[in-house]
């Protein structure tokens, strides 16, 4: 039986929603702006909402946020850190107060408290009996990242409360992030000291609470914005303003009062929007938007939660800013995979504060859609990080001498013929020694969650192999002080730095070696049930595609693409020489024990933490799935355990509990 439009555009949102959940959350590295991502998350709730049919087991509409960090601690919030609907319009403000209402059944007006939504990093600060014991990033939003050795170098964040009579706990969440003029101030001395600057402040906020060494997190400008509460005890509340006072008597940053607003009017809150929409340009940090909430705790409670929201909030965001430019030129970027990507190159236009002069064209059939020629004036947009991209061309504008753009066969880079897949969108060059996918691939290799060789930065990357330093990933282990030295803009402390990083990269686990290799359609997740089960580099390069494809999660597209890697030559050559260079961490999943073979995923809340049974289960030899299908074996229920279990159960996987599982060992 055929697949429906609908339950196929379903899968699509799903994967496309949970990358760039991915990629937002956990990498801080967005591809797409806020405002294209919910037009994404609508749809897909849109399409829930009218199809029964669809599979909701594995959908974000159910989750908040992406995966805690595994350089920190994970720490359960006692209370979800949830995520607010979005609207971009004011006619939006006006459904909300009507759904309020609606909901209370009651025709009295409702009185809300709006503020800004902040443009930073989500956390968490928890006092106890006035103490700061511990801050902890939003993570997936019921786990979080212990960030506290970062956290306590704010300045403004006070690590004792200003109160005679502490309340016993109080959980305050708000933003951290970094004002604009002091963004300006520290990527200019980065650039006087050679070192890569951020693409915004938001990324350098989160980039900075996310620094193993607080001597980091002290050195750049942090602030916090106290807004909302977790838990707390000893203390009451009555209304959302009164927790702004409250947090401002204990000495907690607060918006200032005229940054905010309080009425039972909904054309004020819309006013409020508006005004705040024409201030914002001229405030000290980024904004996205404006929250609203209910003011009175008591009807929050009352109105309580839907899946990922809580139903007495909304934010009410901006669209983002646009400009308009002119394309000069249309240029082809190669990537570590070799994808030929087309960029326009532009006239500079400032557009959220930035100026910009590239934009990404996806592909040829995206170049086709919307129409784009060279000397085109075109209606480019920027959000957060996001790289720039255009939005549609101004055919009134277009000049006679307007030139269509073909992506051309061969690689700009290398000269190779280029390919495109039967399953691709995109032309790929396929030469294993081509300089430029060399230095992506070189990039990928070095980054944070790869071989993480924090001193070493793209440019740094782009002369290297420019000046034939290094022709691959091993070259970068043998690199000696004097030819560092020899670089434009290096000096003695910097170099230090450079060698140390890479020194300390040496000692890796395996997951994130095979990561750090690129290997198509190989994330974080598949190289880590790759390394759980070949436990050895050895036994990795000797696989085959049936062993492969015994792995959860590893079907015949994933392990084609392992098995092409694996059998080149070059490849082969460049893992022998890093397996002698690298010190691999023993795994801490065992391969033999009482759970050997059997594959689990737990899904609501278990007595134990869910770290805690994780642990459990990977020393006893059992291998961790992310999803339900048919290669899971059991499926661990505690609590609240959602649709997964219509799933396991509509699969015949085994349901059990945390007590069945203790039996098994």
């Amino acid at each position: 039986m055929a697949e429906s439009p609908q339950k196929k555009r379903h899968t699509e949102l799903k994967r496309l929603i949970h990358h760039h959940n991915e990629l937002y959350h956990t990498h801080d590295k967005p591809e797409i702006s806020d405002y294209e991502y919910d037009r994404l998350f609508q749809e897909l709730l849109d399409l829930e909402a009218k199809y029964d049919h669809l599979d909701l087991t594995d959908s974000p509409s159910k989750r908040v946020g992406g995966e805690a960090i595994s350089a920190f601690q994970k720490v359960a919030h006692r209370k979800p850190m949830l995520s607010l609907a979005n609207s971009y319009s004011t006619d939006d403000i006006l459904e909300f107060d009507q759904r309020v209402k609606k909901f209370l059944r009651k025709d009295a007006p409702v009185e809300y408290f709006a503020e800004l939504k902040l443009d930073g990093l989500s956390m968490e600060l928890i006092y106890e009996n006035g103490k700061l014991v511990r801050a902890l990033t939003r993570g997936d939003g019921t786990v979080g990242e212990d960030v506290t050795h970062n956290v306590k170098t704010i300045k403004s964040i006070p690590l004792k409360l200003k109160s005679k009579n502490p309340p016993d706990l109080l959980e305050v969440r708000g933003e951290v992030l970094i004002f604009k003029k002091d963004f300006i101030k520290m990527n200019e001395a980065y650039e006087e000291q050679g070192e890569d600057t951020f693409a915004n402040p938001r990324n350098a906020a989160a980039g900075t609470v996310r620094q193993l060494d607080p001597k980091i997190a002290a050195s750049r400008p942090l602030k916090f914005f106290a807004y909302a509460l977790g838990e707390y005890q000893g203390i009451s509340f009555d209304t959302q303003k009164e927790i702004t006072e409250v947090f401002s008597q204990f000495g907690l940053p607060t918006l200032e009062e005229e940054l905010t607003v309080k009425s039972d009017e909904p054309d004020e809150i819309v006013n409020y929007y508006k005004k705040i929409e024409k201030l914002r340009p001229k405030l000290e940090f980024d904004i996205d938007g404006i929250v609203i909430k209910v003011n009175s705790l008591p009807l929050q409670d009352d109105l309580g939660l839907v899946a990922r929201s809580p139903r007495w909030a909304t934010a009410a965001k901006f669209k983002p800013e646009q400009a308009q430019t002119v394309i000069e030129n249309i240029v082809i970027q190669v990537g570590r995979t070799g994808a030929l990507t087309p960029v326009a190159i532009m006239n500079p236009v400032k557009v959220g504060g930035v100026t910009i002069t590239h934009a990404t064209l996806h592909n040829q059939d995206e170049i086709d859609r919307k129409d784009v020629r060279i000397g085109d004036t075109v209606f480019v947009q920027r959000a957060g990080d996001v790289i720039p991209e255009v939005v549609a061309v101004n055919h009134d504008k277009r000049p006679k001498s307007a030139k269509p753009f073909k992506i051309p066969l061969e690689c700009p880079s290398c000269g190779e013929k280029a390919h495109r897949g039967e399953e691709d969108a995109v032309l790929r060059c396929e030469n294993p020694v081509c300089k430029s996918k060399i230095k992506e691939s070189v990039k990928h290799f070095v980054s944070r969650r790869a071989m993480n060789m924090e001193k070493v930065g793209d440019r740094l990357i782009e002369i290297f192999i420019d000046q034939h330093l290094i022709e691959g990933f091993s070259g970068l282990y043998k690199l000696k002080k004097e030819q560092l030295l020899n670089l434009e803009r290096q000096g003695e402390k910097s170099v230090d730095n450079i060698l140390k990083s890479i020194e300390a990269s040496r000692k890796t686990t395996l997951a994130r070696f095979i990561y750090a290799l690129g290997i198509r359609f190989v994330g974080e997740q598949t190289a880590k049930l790759l390394a759980d089960h070949y436990v050895t580099i050895e036994n990795f390069m000797k696989t085959s595609q049936e062993e492969l494809e015994t792995i959860p999660e590893i079907g015949p597209k994933v392990s084609a693409s392992i098995l092409e890697s694996l059998k080149n030559k070059s490849f082969q050559k460049e893992v022998a020489k890093l397996s002698e260079m690298l010190e691999f961490e023993k795994s801490s999943r065992s391969t033999e024990g009482p759970l050997s073979g059997k594959s689990f995923l737990v899904t609501g809340t278990l007595p134990v933490k869910r770290d805690e049974a994780h642990e459990v289960i990977e020393k006893n030899g059992g291998k961790l799935l992310s999803g339900v299908s048919s290669k899971l074996n059991y499926l661990i229920v505690g609590d609240d355990p959602g649709s997964k279990v219509d799933k396991a159960q509509s699969l015949d996987v085994k349901i059990i509990s945390w007590d069945d599982l203790l039996k098994m060992l």
